[in-house]
């Protein structure tokens, strides 16, 4: 079974950039609820379809296919769904990858860097522009920030 076991970071300055690559990714939700997200991704020329659902704060089920990106333009314009637009920066940090997401739209001024870990419990050294951690702090959840930007609440 498919584990994406993460940390969540706000950041506090954008030192991110230096030394890093990014992709503009759009996100469209398909189904959305407490413990489960169905999404449809466009990242750069290559698309998705992931079902993340909560096992615990920091630990998903993920499952992700690839599918056509004609496919996914066609998905996300059946309806209006809720929609997340970001430029994710990954950025190596002392053995680790961190992905820094800046937000744009209805969530313009939120930049999230989170972690992938092998294991819950897995030590890793933080990044300087690294601030509160907000892993359990659902409103940060992509999908929860389609239907409810952080615009809207801060």
């Amino acid at each position: 079974m498919p584990l994406e076991i993460e940390r969540k970071y706000l950041i506090i300055s954008n030192e991110y950039r230096n030394n890093s690559t990014f992709t503009k990714i759009t996100q469209a939700y398909l189904s959305i609820s407490d413990k489960m997200a169905i999404r449809i991704r466009i990242n750069g020329l290559q698309a998705s379809l992931a079902i993340k659902s909560k096992v615990s704060e920091r630990i998903n089920r993920e499952y992700e296919y690839n599918i056509p990106i004609d496919e996914a333009r066609s998905i996300m314009n059946l309806d209006s769904l809720p929609i997340i637009n970001k430029v994710r920066y990954q950025v190596e940090y002392e053995s680790h990858i961190w992905e820094v997401d800046e937000f744009h739209g209805k969530n313009d001024g939120l930049v999230i860097a989170e972690i992938e870990l092998e294991d819950e419990f897995e030590e890793y050294k933080e990044p300087p522009w690294l601030g509160k951690e907000v892993t359990a702090d659902t409103r940060y959840l992509n999908s929860n920030l389609a239907v409810n930007p952080f615009k809207e609440w801060h």
